[in-house]
């Protein structure tokens, strides 16, 4: 088996002819093999920073981007051998869907018959084969973002790079494919790098997370040292919903909070201010605990009417404790 080809990004930055900086210089190693998530907001740097491995972005100069040893810094996208899925598919209308599938190999020169049996080949691991002959006009969202996969990964690439692939598509196809997407990663056995601002596509699909904000890096972590360990209040934040406690600095998730039938061991009381019924569990918003809303889901079958005290209480071991230095540089 070829080598697994590991990545890492020296310093890169990006300033913009108009002088925007999208990037601030930004280390980061990615292991061979490994499936990595750029996750944050919109603006944060994440597509800029996919786009300087991909080649398609130059960094600032003195930034380097190496694979497996080597300085790819000034070669374009073609010669990476790097496959990437946008978000907008970048089908070409004009083909049908094998031809799409085959493009990449067809510029590389390879035999036709060696064309047809790869583009048979990844028809079949997509699950796609009586769409070969169709018009990309002709296919739904999720058969267009199978056919981009399978031309993405068709010229096995050494690198595979996917930004928002699954934005464009509606809640039931997302997760139906995000689940797809994760197990073709596992059989492929690729370095992947996926861009996305959906929290649950980077814990579903991430064997870490990189959490960005302004151009920086916040945090670098698995999916559940992200979630239960956020290092920063931006990463508190913006990573499910935290509540606030009375405490400086303490934090907790609306799952980790226990309901109690009196105020005996309770930490607070709070009132009812409105509840959801969830199907699988219950929102419920209280006031009176903390800054602002303070928000607990429990599997409830009763209604809890609204002004309705109700006593909590959460383990020491569901706290979660912000260092206020990292708080206050806003980044690692």
């Amino acid at each position: 088996m070829s080598q697994l080809t590991s990545i890492s990004i020296e310093g890169c930055s990006k300033t913009f002819a108009d002088g925007t900086q999208a990037l601030n210089p930004i280390h980061l190693e990615i292991a061979g093999g490994e499936t990595l998530v750029l996750l944050g907001p919109s603006g944060c740097g994440k597509t800029t920073l996919l786009r300087i491995i991909a080649g398609l972005e130059q960094p600032d100069p003195g930034g380097r981007v190496i694979f497996n040893g080597d300085d790819v810094t000034d070669l374009p996208i073609e010669k990476r051998n790097v496959g990437m899925v946008f978000q907008s598919y970048a089908l070409f209308p004009n083909m049908t869907v094998a031809e799409n599938v085959g493009y990449g190999l067809k510029v590389r020169k390879e035999k036709p018959a060696a064309i047809k049996e790869r583009v048979d080949e990844m028809l079949q691991m997509m699950q796609i084969e009586e769409l070969k002959d169709r018009r990309i006009e002709q296919l739904s969202g999720g058969q267009r973002q199978r056919v981009a996969l399978a031309r993405a990964i068709a010229v096995r690439p050494r690198v595979l790079l996917l930004d928002e692939p699954l934005t464009a598509l509606d809640a039931l196809l997302r997760d139906h494919l995000r689940m797809e997407i994760d197990s073709l990663l596992r059989r492929l056995n690729i370095t992947a790098i996926y861009v996305t601002h959906d929290q649950a596509e980077a814990m579903a699909l991430g064997d870490r997370i990189v959490v960005m904000s302004k151009g920086e890096i916040s945090q670098i972590g698995s999916p559940r040292e992200i979630y239960h360990q956020p290092k920063t209040d931006f990463v508190a934040s913006f990573i499910g919903t935290m509540n606030s406690l009375p405490e400086k600095n303490i934090y907790c998730r609306p799952e980790d909070v226990e309901l109690l039938s009196s105020s005996e061991g309770a930490d607070y009381v709070g009132k009812v201010t409105s509840s959801f019924f969830l199907g699988d569990r219950t929102r419920l918003v209280l006031d009176g605990i903390g800054s602002g809303d303070f928000i607990v889901e429990a599997a409830l079958r009763e209604e809890i009417a609204d002004g309705t005290e109700i006593p909590v209480r959460i383990p020491k071991g569901k706290r979660i404790q912000l260092d206020t230095q990292i708080m206050d540089k806003g980044t690692l």
